[in-house]
């Protein structure tokens, strides 16, 4: 099953993404073209070490069960070029996204 939805945040309007599997759900709120949170299944550490050269903007959250809950839930880590936007662990799903958003502004 996959459910595609729109989510508001503070700074702008990010696409909800839910795809259920047996026995596991993967949960992701992105940015398009810019970058994404994910639930816990996302490995920032290998991003980072497979593909460098990409600089992808990306944050791991856990403990999510719905897509409300990335907006909520904390930051845990996330890859190079996300920190260097500004993403830290412990900031909010939401906080993230935000400084996604405000990145890819001064990206055009």
């Amino acid at each position: 099953m996959l459910n595609v939805q729109p989510i508001q945040t503070e700074k702008g309007c990010v696409v909800g993404i839910e795809v259920t599997f047996p026995k596991t759900k993967l949960l992701s709120l992105v940015v398009p073209n810019i970058g994404y949170i994910m639930c816990g299944v996302l490995n920032t550490e290998a991003l980072d070490l497979l593909h460098p050269e990409r600089e992808i903007i990306a944050a791991r959250l856990t403990g999510v069960r719905t897509l409300p809950d990335l907006l909520t839930s904390e930051i845990k880590e996330a890859t190079d070029k996300a920190c260097s936007i500004g993403i830290k662990p412990g900031m909010s799903g939401e906080e993230a996204l935000n400084k996604m958003i405000e990145y890819g502004e001064h990206q055009e």
